[in-house]
């Protein structure tokens, strides 16, 4: 019996208007793209909606004078692979004891923690980044209901 391919969801948030090259080459290829959030550009929703055949994104704090459609809402529950996923620009709306994995995003700081059964994962901010780190995304391999691996990527 064969084993599908694990599939790849880049994770990003706090884009604030700026899609760089080198975050939308790093996207290329994702099979599911997740934004949690501040990405306050309505071109730019529609510009990562045309170049990701999936795309997940929920509204952040600045985002609320924009409207990306009734998709993007505060908070995103799905499931995708055989995981419960929530996404939410605050950690704190994240329901963590109902869910596999929860995106969160408003730190611009990178940060991936297990917290029980559940995997939070904040991707820092893709364009304006805090403390000593530059620019980063997360990106994740899952398959059958697993997490294959999780990790923060460094953009150049």
């Amino acid at each position: 019996m064969e084993t599908a391919s694990p599939k790849r969801i880049d994770v990003i948030s706090d884009t604030h208007g700026h899609l760089s090259d080198s975050l939308l080459d790093a996207i290329a290829g994702a099979d599911l793209v997740i934004h949690a959030g501040d990405i306050t550009s309505t071109s730019d929703w529609d510009h990562l909606c045309t170049l990701c055949p999936s795309i997940v994104g929920v509204e952040g704090n600045n985002d609320y004078f924009y409207d990306y459609g009734p998709d993007v809402e505060r908070l995103k529950l799905f499931d995708y692979e055989g995981l419960k996923f929530a996404v939410a620009h605050y950690r704190e709306d994240l329901p963590v004891g109902m869910i596999n994995v929860g995106v969160c995003g408003h730190t611009h700081r990178a940060k991936i923690v297990q917290t029980g059964r559940c995997l939070v994962v904040n991707p820092g901010s893709a364009s304006y980044p805090r403390g000593n780190r530059g620019p980063t995304i997360a990106r994740l391999m899952v398959r059958d209901g697993q997490v294959l691996s999780v990790e923060i990527i460094d953009l150049q």
